[in-house]
């Protein structure tokens, strides 16, 4: 499947041209023509013998940009004066600053910012650590945490280029949830020495979101550190993708009417989302799961499974099925695709039962084109913004940290997960429920709230049970 022109391959092209009538229709007809996609046109400069344009046009790749730039060359009587690629711009110095919270303009502002009458903070929060919740940035700041080796869609890139991902997630934290959040990106090579170098950063942040960081290794990392802190601890690649696709099968067992007992669902992808989505499903009241690897499905007793996924063989797939991903759809009720870009096709999902649950979720390119299977499925969801019930993270995490950090909680458990879960499914009314609207949108200024409110009200119950999040194997 070719991917859509897209706002994330977007690039900025000045051209100045004559200015005569017609000359901007058969510049536009030229992008259009090279499958550019038009989504801005500015004024720069203008007189009676040329004028100046600046066209934002969305591309599909990168090599895509520069076929469309190459056109824009070649049309007579223009010049292009500046191409730059607008994702670049937008990172230019980095996405994130810090910014003081009080104005240092005089001598006394001075004495109580700083030396001599920060000391007086210091040897308060000395004799009651609890008080840097409220005296320090610590109260309302997360640290996002990686090592580089799981970033989504590019792999093991080490931590200086998982950079401007961890970044990303703190501008998401404060636009979203109005958390404070920084990237600390470890150059190390062990679990262990991220567990050292992340519980020495407690007394900065009040909670820890461990991101891209690659399995088995991001299992041990979250248990071990969980234990080890007081300050929660959530790994949003594992918790954060299952809280949102189990908001999304809520909402379309709601829409249809089936009921969760009744569903059969293939998993495709055994990793550490996998592994943490079956779990919530399973407590979502699906019984019958089946959890599909690269070599097919998994049972117990299969050789050469990993720990992680020797748990999850022991946990479904009873009757032992022993066949390919294709084979296991026949069928099936739900599928949902945690894996790679295009493994079925139109024809093997008209294998599963009639109006099936469709959440094909690798990015870019799902596990099946949506277009080839719409006028079957029931309900379809897509990790991409282009398309209807986009199963994003941003629905979950900066909520859910808004919640714990108000909360002053020490951990995260399930009970707080599926509370977050029923809260992102709940911003949508019954009546407004669409089999293309069964998420809501990440812009929805409803979701952070109800995320945080819903945590915060497990967090601050004496009476919640405290299940760990994370795994014990």
């Amino acid at each position: 499947m070719s991917l859509s022109p897209s706002p994330g391959n977007a690039i900025s092209v000045e051209i100045r041209y004559e200015n005569t009538v017609g000359k901007l229709s058969e510049i536009s007809k030229v992008i259009a023509e090279v499958g550019g996609d038009i989504s801005l046109i500015d004024v720069i400069t203008t007189d009676r013998k040329f004028i100046t344009r600046r066209f934002r046009i969305n591309a599909a790749s990168v090599d895509h940009a520069k076929q469309i730039e190459d056109a824009l060359r070649a049309v007579a009587g223009a010049e292009v004066l500046d191409v730059y690629d607008c994702t670049f711009k937008v990172h230019e110095g980095g996405k994130i600053t810090v910014e003081s919270t009080c104005k240092v303009d005089n001598a006394d502002a001075l004495s109580m910012a700083y030396t001599p009458g920060v000391a007086r903070v210091c040897k308060a929060i000395q004799a009651e650590p609890a008080l840097a919740d409220k005296y320090t940035i610590k109260g309302h700041t997360v640290a996002v945490v990686t090592d580089g080796t799981a970033v989504l869609g590019l792999g093991s890139i080490g931590a200086g280029a998982g950079m401007p991902v961890m970044e990303g997630k703190a501008v998401l934290f404060k636009e979203f949830g109005g958390v404070d959040a920084f990237p600390i990106c470890l150059d190390v090579d062990d679990p262990k020495k991220i567990i050292e170098c992340t519980k020495a950063l407690e007394p900065n942040f009040g909670g820890i979101n461990l991101e891209d960081i690659k399995a088995p290794a991001c299992f041990e990392v979250e248990r071990e550190l969980t234990k080890m802190m007081d300050i929660p601890v959530f790994h949003d690649d594992q918790h954060g993708t299952a809280t949102v696709v189990g908001a999304a099968f809520l909402n379309a067992i709601r829409l249809t009417g089936k009921k969760p007992e009744n569903i059969r669902l293939v998993v495709s992808g055994a990793g550490a989302a996998g592994l943490t989505c079956t779990r919530i499903l399973q407590s979502l009241g699906i019984k019958d799961i089946i959890v599909c690897n690269s070599k097919g499905t998994m049972y117990d007793g299969k050789p050469g499974l990993t720990v992680p996924q020797q748990w999850l063989a022991e946990r479904t797939n009873a009757e032992k099925l022993d066949c390919s991903l294709k084979e296991s759809l026949k069928g099936a009720d739900m599928f949902l695709g945690l894996s790679v870009a295009n493994i079925l096709t139109r024809e093997d999902i008209l294998t599963m039962n009639k109006d099936p649950f469709i959440f094909s979720l690798a990015n870019p390119t799902p596990e099946v084109p949506p277009e080839e299977v719409a006028d079957y499925a029931s309900i379809i969801a897509t990790g991409r913004s282009d398309y209807a019930n986009q199963i994003n993270n941003v629905l979950c995490f900066p909520g859910l940290f808004k919640g714990l950090l108000t909360a002053g909680a020490k951990k995260v458990t399930r009970e707080m997960q599926l509370a977050a879960c029923h809260a992102i499914a709940n911003v949508i009314p019954q009546d407004e429920l669409r089999a293309d609207y069964i998420i809501p949108s990440v812009f929805d200024e409803r979701v952070s709230p109800a995320v945080s409110e819903a945590v915060y009200k497990i967090a601050t119950d004496p009476n919640a049970p405290q299940t760990p999040l994370y795994f014990e194997f």
